[in-house]
């Protein structure tokens, strides 16, 4: 679905496209990839994607966090757009798991880096 998504994003008008989770159960090279192709489709459309995959929030522009909290047994989903300093951290967690650690920040840090690097 993502490679039609791409194919024909150049030749329709402007809209948003949402991926929910595309990456589910793939790593490595095929997130990267996957990662890859929706920063194409991104090029025509505003995208809104979902995911659990590093290479797949690093390469946005932005990175929300979605997140649910119950108060007086009520639960919300809020949605916090991420500083740079909590996307590293959220990158980090995604490549370590529960334990966020230097080799995992470090990681994150170059992640982003590639897909952004800074301007000179």
């Amino acid at each position: 679905m993502l490679a039609l998504k791409t194919v024909f994003s150049r030749e329709t008008s402007p809209k948003v496209m949402v991926f929910d989770e595309i990456d589910t159960g793939v790593s490595g090279r095929v997130g990267q990839a996957i990662a890859e192709k929706i920063r194409e489709v991104s090029q025509y459309h505003q995208v809104f994607c979902i995911t659990h995959l590093p290479q797949v929030a690093a390469i946005s522009n932005k990175q929300l966090y979605i997140f649910k909290q119950v108060e007086d047994q009520k639960t919300a989903t809020n949605v916090k757009q991420l500083s740079p300093n909590e996307r590293i951290e959220a990158i980090a967690l995604m490549l370590s798991g529960r334990d966020m650690t230097q080799t995992s920040l470090r990681m994150a840090k170059e992640l982003l880096k590639e897909y952004h690097p800074m301007k000179k």
